[in-house]
């Protein structure tokens, strides 16, 4: 079974958020970089688990600079067998599933997986993306997932329940929690990780529609106000004069 794994680059998220003078790009100083966690935690680990169940391949993609390589790297040191970088900036989703889909391609994978979402965006566009240009089957929002041949049977979260659905391989896969639980890579995967491909491809030529107007930050939290657990008349007049429904 060959894997293809979409993996982004995000803050942490006890980063301090603040963007450049003219408020259209963000400010990378003093930010400290992680692998998007559901990327890593469930994509990724899904992935490695069936190439151990099933044999295969896992191959983790990232559209990038160079400052990327080390949170690859992590992906190289949990399991998978080698790594692309697509060297751009992810300007905008549909740049970036556009770089993947031309990649996957190529590659003739049987599962395109990424996580549900990154934590800086939370678009939850990508996946969907790459699927519509690759003309491939997309589930979204994964929890489970058992393949017997190339078949897969998944469990998707849906407003309100679950639903379990059934499809060929090749698709796209978006992975929730639920799908894997979280690796620590050991000693021996990071020595390996130092010796396994990471490859930089070029992007391909594309007329991105989506340019950064700008961005803002919420507006800033009002002060906690203590009540007096006996005083329930005050509480009820805060609720109903002074709280806000965001």
């Amino acid at each position: 079974m060959k894997l293809l794994v979409c993996v982004t680059q995000t803050p942490e998220t006890t980063a301090n958020i603040s963007f450049n003078a003219d408020n259209t790009e963000f400010n990378t100083t003093g930010v400290n970089f992680i692998m998007n966690p559901y990327d890593e935690w469930y994509a990724l680990v899904r992935a490695l688990e069936l190439k151990e169940a099933q044999g295969g391949s896992v191959t983790i993609i990232n559209v990038g600079p160079a400052t990327n390589d080390t949170v690859i790297r992590k992906g190289l040191a949990i399991g998978a067998d080698d790594a692309v970088r697509i060297n751009a900036e992810p300007k905008s989703s549909m740049f970036v599933a556009k770089q993947i889909s031309e990649y996957a391609k190529q590659g003739n994978f049987d599962m395109v997986i990424s996580g549900k979402e990154s934590i800086d965006y939370n678009g939850a566009s990508v996946a969907a993306m790459i699927a519509e240009y690759l003309d491939l089957p997309f589930i979204s929002f994964g929890t489970k997932m058992e393949v017997n041949e190339n078949i897969a049977i998944i469990n998707r979260d849906i407003e309100g329940g679950e639903e379990v659905v059934e499809v060929a391989t090749p698709f796209v896969l978006s992975a929730a929690k639920g799908m894997a639980e979280q690796r620590i890579p050991n000693m021996r995967g990071i020595m390996m990780a130092k010796r396994k491909p990471l490859n930089i491809i070029e992007p391909v030529a594309f007329d991105d529609p989506v340019a950064v107007v700008g961005y803002t930050l919420p507006s800033a939290k009002s002060a906690v106000k203590m009540v007096d657990p006996e005083d329930m008349d005050e509480l009820v007049r805060l609720l109903h004069e002074e709280a806000k429904i965001i």
